[in-house]
């Protein structure tokens, strides 16, 4: 029977810490200790690997960053949403947003609208997006949009692209939109559903770090929405952030952040249109 690795040292703690802040801009106080411990040992186990500093030696090597440092990232970021997260952000982008876009370009779309869903974790806010976005389209032949969901752990961007969620999770979905978008597993038994193929083939799922210089495509955004990630970093990595974003908008698109998030303080050139809307300037 394989042994528990051994507890990890305040040094071993600081080294990881450094390292996440470094790699993914995610500031980890020494409160989060016993968390980071409690959430590495199962990749010690898997790699039966006897102790923190042994398994630092790996991450830390060139051969660590090609092999296990995804691997890391994943175990130490955060991932929590739902669908239809902070409804009114929904209301504003179909009553206010959309239409606002639509008036510049003079109701003519060239080219399709496009969204970002910046660190999408498990997809309820892209599956979201899409729905919206999908019944703004209903009254509007023209209209076209594409959405972009990126997150930095590979493991939850798998769960997302298989779009396979348990029935309880969809609550907050109106019945007439469950009816239209979601699929019931034809095992009567079972309380998994998925999103019908229509929405699905509306996204690209693509893995993006944030603290990387470029995000790695050029298509200019229309909407940004990054809800309830930034609050994970500090000011200098939100300020940062906040450039790159600016610089991926298209002049007047829009930035949504979370409900507890804020642009105050930061020098940024958006200008706040609604609770936690920003417009690019």
């Amino acid at each position: 029977m394989q042994n528990s690795p051994a507890a990890m040292k305040d040094k071993e703690f600081q080294n990881f810490s450094s390292f996440i802040f470094d790699h993914v801009g995610i500031k980890l106080p020494p409160a989060k200790k016993t968390m980071l411990e409690a959430r590495l040992q199962k990749r010690l186990k898997a790699l039966n690997i006897a102790t923190f500093e042994a398994y630092s030696d790996l991450v830390f090597s060139p051969e660590g960053q090609s092999t296990e440092l995804i691997h890391f990232i994943d175990v130490v970021t955060t991932n929590k949403t739902d669908f239809f997260r902070e409804p009114a952000h929904f209301d504003y982008l179909t009553k206010t947003a959309l239409p606002a876009i639509l008036q510049k370009r003079g109701g003519y779309l060239r080219e399709p609208v496009r969204i970002w869903s910046a660190g999408c974790s498990s997809g309820e806010e892209p599956y979201t997006l899409a729905m919206v976005m999908s019944e703004f389209a209903d009254d509007r032949q023209d209209f076209r949009f594409s959405i972009l969901a990126s997150d930095i752990s590979t493991r939850i961007l798998d769960k997302a692209k298989k779009a396979v969620y348990p029935e309880e999770s969809t609550s907050t979905i109106s019945a007439i939109l469950k009816k239209k978008y979601l699929l019931r597993s034809k095992d009567r038994n079972s309380s998994l559903v998925r999103i019908c193929p229509a929405l699905r083939s509306q996204i690209v799922f693509k893995r993006i770090n944030f603290m990387d210089d470029d995000f790695g495509f050029s298509d200019k955004m229309d909407i940004i929405f990054c809800r309830n990630v930034v609050i994970y970093f500090d000011k200098p990595t939100q300020q940062a952030l906040m450039r790159k974003f600016h610089r991926q908008l298209r002049t007047d698109g829009y930035l949504f952040l979370g409900h507890s998030e804020t642009l105050n303080g930061l020098d940024v050139d958006f200008r706040a249109v609604s609770s936690t809307v920003y417009r690019k300037t």
